[in-house]
């Protein structure tokens, strides 16, 4: 006992005398996270406080406290650029996005990660490489396929004569209906997963549809988590492919709705913030309410396996 206490003691004084004392590694982790928080918060403070200062005082020392605070900014980007129906169209388009994805991106994950098949690492690796293409190279041929969907918006069934996919809600849906990232995550997660249940569940002669639903599904809530907040947040914080697929502003999303504030000479940056606070919003609620599975969920996907 006297012994590995005394052995204890001198690893101890060995590191402080190399200068790691204890709690040091501790200490410099804090100071990082608090300085990343500054740096990260400080502008998001600018720009709530700008959103409530009048668009008089905007140009002038604009303080973090307005010295007139209004909620003139407000009503403003609401009603001019129409923002209550662009925050719909882009939860509607987030929503499906997120149903799309937990449903197919989760089990094309499980059946790379469970159901060996031919060429099934080869296609694994050539879908996963088409996220590092960024999407400004794809956007021509995505608008060609949203132009070209037969038999609809006036389209024949060769997929020509109308308009297909093009400023529809359903156009802007199109390239997220199912994310690479999240295929690569789900079979991760589905990779890391105890194999043994599923082989005890075919011993019982379950198919692998029900092995799915019944034993590994309930184990992918935090993973159908981090699918959902990828997801959503992909497609709510998305500007050019929306641009070029929509015309009207009945179909605009949020982030278009806010560069209607940019569009002319003069910037109206009261509402432009005012904007970007309420666009923010459904954001933090998604990621407040899921934020414990989704640390658990990108543990288990991205550290394991």
């Amino acid at each position: 006992m006297t012994a590995s206490i005394e052995t204890r003691r001198a690893s101890a004084l060995r590191r402080m005398r190399r200068g790691h004392a204890p709690g040091e590694g501790r200490v410099g982790s804090i100071i990082t996270l608090v300085l990343v928080t500054v740096l990260v918060m400080v502008p998001f403070a600018w720009v709530v406080s700008l959103s409530f200062t009048p668009q008089s005082e905007a140009f002038g020392s604009v303080s973090l406290f307005p010295a007139n605070p209004t909620l003139e900014n407000y009503a403003t980007a609401f009603f001019d650029a129409d923002l209550a129906r662009a925050l719909l169209n882009s939860a509607v388009v987030g929503l499906v996005t997120v149903a799309t994805n937990c449903i197919l991106a989760v089990l094309a994950g499980y059946a790379f990660a469970m159901l060996p098949f031919p060429g099934n690492k080869a296609l694994f690796y050539t879908l996963i490489s088409t996220a590092a293409i960024p999407i400004s190279v794809t956007l021509i041929p995505l608008f060609l396929m949203a132009r070209g969907i037969p038999l609809v918006g006036g389209n024949d069934i060769l997929g020509q004569g109308g308009s297909g996919l093009l400023d529809t809600l359903a156009g802007v849906i199109l390239p997220y209906i199912v994310m690479p990232m999240n295929i690569f995550l789900a079979r991760q997660f589905f990779t890391s997963a105890p194999l043994e249940l599923g082989e005890a569940a075919r011993m019982d002669g379950a198919g692998e549809l029900r092995i799915f639903f019944s034993v590994y599904l309930p184990l992918a809530k935090p993973l159908i988590a981090v699918v959902a907040i990828f997801s959503f947040t992909g497609v709510w914080d998305d500007f050019l492919w929306p641009l070029v697929v929509t015309s009207s502003q009945e179909v605009q999303t949020v982030q278009l709705a806010l560069a209607r504030f940019l569009g002319s000479g003069n910037v109206q940056y009261g509402p432009l913030m005012a904007g970007t606070v309420i666009a923010t919003v459904p954001v933090l609620i998604v990621f407040l309410f899921n934020q414990r599975s989704f640390i658990s969920g990108l543990s288990d996907g991205g550290v394991k396996g």
